[in-house]
C-alpha cells in the first residue's frame, strides 16, 4: 500500500492530452516500474522512450510514485506514464492529479471499476477468471490485464478464452520475462505484455541507463506475431 504523501506533493500537474488509442496498442512490452528514489524517474524514463517503450507502468508500490508520475510526465513529454497496482478510488484520483495517462489495477471491484471509469483516463483491471472476465464484458470494458499471468495458466489459459471471449483484450503480467514473451504475443488476444526485466536492480542503482535503454530496445523489438 502506498504510504500517504505530504499535502504538498498532490499538488496537481497540468494534466496531458487523452489517448487516442488504447494503451494496449502503444508498444509490445508495457514496463512495470518500482521507483525507489525520485531523482531515478526521469533518466529511467528517458532510457525506456529511447528504447522505444513509450507507455511506462509506475506501480503504487511506494512513497515516491506519485512524485515519480509527475516527474516523468514533466521532464519526459514523450512518455506515455500511468499509474499501477490501483486499488482504491483515492488512488485513482491522486494518480490521475499526478499526471497519469492510464491506470492499471492487479484486481477489480464495482467501486474501484467505477472510480476507473469516471476518471476520464484509459484503465486495464485486472482479472485472473473467466468470470472476472465476463463480468467486465458486461461492464462494456474490454481491455484488461491478466494478472498474475504465469501463476493464473499463463499462455494456455488465455488461448483457452480466446474462442468464447473473443472479444476480451488482455495485458498479461506477472513472471514474464524475453523467454515467454513471445509466446503470450503470438496470441490473437494478447496485444502487449507487462514486465521488468528491462530494469534489472543492478542497473538501476548505478544509473547505467545505457544497459536499460539497450534491453528496452530488444523488449520492443519482440513485436506481435498474429496467432
Amino acid at each position: 500500500m502506498v504510504s500517504p504523501l505530504p499535502s504538498s506533493s498532490l499538488s496537481s500537474s497540468p494534466l496531458p492530452s487523452p489517448l487516442s488509442s488504447s494503451v494496449l496498442e502503444l508498444a509490445p512490452v508495457v514496463p512495470v516500474v518500482v521507483v525507489d528514489d525520485v531523482a531515478d524517474a526521469v533518466p529511467l524514463a528517458r532510457a525506456l522512450v529511447a528504447g522505444g517503450l513509450p507507455a511506462i507502468e509506475v506501480t503504487l508500490r511506494t512513497p515516491v510514485a506519485l512524485d515519480a508520475i509527475r516527474a516523468i510526465t514533466d521532464g519526459v513529454p514523450e512518455a506515455v506514464v500511468g499509474a499501477g497496482t490501483v486499488i482504491s478510488p483515492d488512488q485513482v484520483a491522486q494518480s490521475v492529479a499526478a499526471g497519469a495517462r492510464f491506470l492499471v489495477s492487479p484486481g477489480w471491484t464495482d467501486v474501484l471499476l467505477d472510480a476507473m471509469k469516471a476518471s476520464g483516463v484509459p484503465f486495464l483491471p485486472g482479472v485472473s477468471t473467466t468470470s472476472e472476465v465476463v463480468a467486465l464484458l458486461e461492464r462494456g470494458v474490454s481491455d484488461m490485464k491478466f494478472f498474475p499471468a504465469q501463476a493464473a495458466g499463463g499462455t494456455a489459459y488465455l488461448k483457452s478464452l480466446a474462442g468464447p471471449l473473443p472479444q476480451a483484450r488482455f495485458c498479461p503480467t506477472g513472471g514474464i520475462g524475453p523467454a515467454v514473451a513471445p509466446e503470450y504475443l503470438a496470441l490473437p488476444n494478447v496485444l502487449c505484455v507487462g514486465g521488468s526485466w528491462m530494469l534489472p536492480p543492478d542497473a538501476i542503482a548505478s544509473g547505467n541507463w545505457a544497459r536499460v535503454e539497450t534491453l528496452a530496445r530488444e523488449a520492443a523489438s519482440l513485436g506481435h506475431t498474429p496467432g
